[in-house]
């Protein structure tokens, strides 16, 4: 008799992937499940990109595996995965937990913060990712750094940079540069990773030749929008391998996968440049703040002045003070002498004297091509600006070489010999050595621009060009007296940040508070600032649009959470409204951006 056939075994249960669609629609900002086919589960795993189908006439979205499950509590049946994109699991689940915790904060949508951390795929560096061999890092031999120390330890750091230029391998940098090149060679010489975020490309160009010249030079990731998508896409990728690794970059930088990530740096934490321009608009301060929370390492915040948000945190204890800088500017409050001329006698000499050993750095408000026109030309000065500057210096110091430096006329560096440069705040190129003087003008016209932190921005464009100056030259800061120049005068912006924070406290603005603001039309608006109202939030300013109507509202630091989910609900909820059909135009749609660089 032949024997039974074998009991065919049961078909294996279909596991579950816990999915996050790539869609900016506030109502479709949480996790679907959907079913794994088996022709998929080995490639089906967190982190992978893939297809999956919508309920809505037939459409496949993009999304991203965040999770495996085996169970599910969605109602009904699941639709199985359509296609995995690609196993290359490039969503690390540390970038994940980052992306739904900025979105939580800011009232906005996990997949709009994904699209700023992980890079469009780029195929065929994912292939010879997916299949290269990735040998093991060589071990980092750097010298102990006390900070380093401290951040592999969990610390959170606020300290000020050296002030003045360093030579790193035959190039000049600014000494941050120099310090950060040390802080992340130790913090890989005990095997962990370090992520730097600073605010443009020529601040990563110094950075990058800092740590060319260190013992970290060999595991520098260079993450930010100036590179190829390619070069992108693959120092991504391998960031996603085991380190260490110095990730380095503009803003997006501190949303970077990093295993082992021993150090989070951002230089110059109030730079309008790490304000970020897309939803859901999180400064990379915040976002960092977040990352060293949910992560453990440590925190520095490294910058050419102290802000008054660093300051509240380093109050509320929850951030240190580290020491003193090396270096200090010499720094010279010149008045003006009453003579109606825009460069006082005091500074002429001083410019005088420093021109028979070096160049001269000049900072203006707006430097502009009338100053080259009229040096070369000989045409009667413009009257006001660079041009008037200029033309001044050129003639008092006939045959003397004159540079002009702003947006339009970008250098990052300048001769060693005799010249005059001419730069607005933050173009100033850097000299070998340093500049043997610098002239700060125009000073009081910039403390006449309307900001919420016009007096903290001015002392860091100061501060940032008097470390320009070489060791033993002076600094003249011209026609500005009262706090903001004797803090500069004294290199204590700390005291000037406490100052400005009591103040700030008193009259309740930022960051002694947060504010969110809303656009959109009259019912919604007046619908959340009732709701917002409810958990804390009270109006501070409400000002009609053409369709509708703008509120800026200010409530407690504890209160954020309440008043982002408040703000959620509303999206979610104006967002699922009906729209009329064409070709009646649509309505004005219903937009929150929580802490508003410049609210009014």
């Amino acid at each position: 008799m032949d024997p039974a056939p074998p009991a065919a075994a049961p078909p294996a249960r279909e596991r579950i992937a816990k999915v996050v669609l790539d869609s900016p629609l506030p109502r479709l900002d949480h996790l679907f499940d959907y079913r794994i086919p088996a022709a998929l589960a080995d490639d089906a795993v967190p982190g992978v990109r893939v297809k999956v189908p919508l309920r809505v006439a037939g459409r496949v979205a993009d999304g991203w595996i965040v999770a495996v499950a085996d169970t599910s509590e969605a109602p009904g049946e699941l639709s199985p995965i359509d296609r995995v994109v690609s196993p290359a699991p490039v969503l690390a689940p540390e970038v994940w937990r980052l992306a739904r915790a900025v979105a939580d904060r800011n009232a906005g949508v996990a997949s709009d913060v994904l699209r700023i951390a992980v890079p469009k795929r780029q195929a065929r560096v994912e292939q010879r990712w997916l299949a290269g061999e990735r040998p093991a890092a060589a071990p980092v031999e750097a010298e102990p750094d006390p900070i380093a120390e401290a951040l592999v330890g969990g610390r959170r750091i606020a300290a000020l940079p050296t002030a003045h230029v360093v030579e790193v391998a035959g190039a000049w940098v600014g000494g941050w540069a120099a310090d950060v090149a040390l802080v992340a060679a130790a913090v890989a010489a005990a095997g962990r990773s370090t992520i730097v975020a600073v605010p443009d490309r020529r601040d990563l160009d110094q950075l990058e030749a800092a740590l060319a010249a260190g013992p970290a030079a060999g595991l520098v990731l260079r993450i930010d929008a100036s590179r190829a998508p390619a070069a992108r896409y693959r120092a991504h990728l391998t960031a996603l391998e085991p380190g260490p690794h110095v990730v380095i970059g503009n803003r997006s930088a501190v949303h970077a996968p990093a295993a082992e990530l021993g150090a989070i740096v951002v230089w110059e934490e109030a730079d309008p440049f790490h304000q970020e321009p897309l939803a859901p608009y999180a400064a990379t301060r915040d976002v960092a703040l977040l990352r060293q929370e949910q992560s453990g390492a440590g925190l520095l915040l490294l910058s050419s002045s102290r802000s008054s948000a660093v300051q509240r945190l380093v109050e509320l204890g929850w951030m240190e003070e580290w020491g003193a800088p090396r270096g200090r500017p010499d720094v010279v409050l010149t008045p003006d002498d009453g003579r109606g001329a825009r460069i006082p006698s005091a500074a002429y000499q001083a410019v005088q004297r420093a021109l028979v050993a070096g160049p001269v750095l000049v900072q203006v408000a707006r430097p502009g091509d009338a100053a080259l026109r009229a040096l070369r030309a000989g045409e009667a000065p413009v009257p006001i600006d660079a041009g008037r500057t200029a033309h001044e210096l050129g003639r008092a110091f006939a045959g003397v070489p004159v540079i002009v430096a702003d947006g339009e006329h970008v250098r990052d560096t300048v001769p060693p010999g005799p010249g005059l440069v001419v730069a607005t705040r933050g173009a100033e190129p850097r000299a070998p050595g340093g500049y043997r003087a610098v002239l700060l003008l125009d000073g009081a016209r910039m403390l006449l621009r309307e900001s919420l932190w016009v007096a903290e921005d001015c002392l860091r464009w100061w501060s940032a060009a008097a470390a320009l100056a070489a060791q033993d030259a002076p600094v003249h800061l011209v026609g500005v007296t009262g706090d903001v120049a004797t803090a500069l005068a004294t290199w204590r912006s700390a005291d000037f940040a406490a100052r400005q924070l009591a103040d700030r406290r008193a009259l309740r603005f930022p960051p002694a508070v947060r504010l969110a603001a809303a656009t959109g039309p009259v019912r919604a608006v007046d619908e959340l600032v009732e709701a917002w109202a409810a958990v804390g939030a009270d109006v501070l300013s409400r000002t009609a649009e053409e369709r509708g109507e703008r509120v800026v509202v200010r409530f407690p630091t504890g209160a954020g959470r309440r008043v982002a989910d408040v703000a959620k609900e509303a999206l979610v909820r104006h967002g699922s409204a009906r729209r009329p059909k064409p070709p009646a135009p649509p309505p004005p749609v219903l937009r929150v951006r929580f802490d508003p660089h410049e609210p009014f």
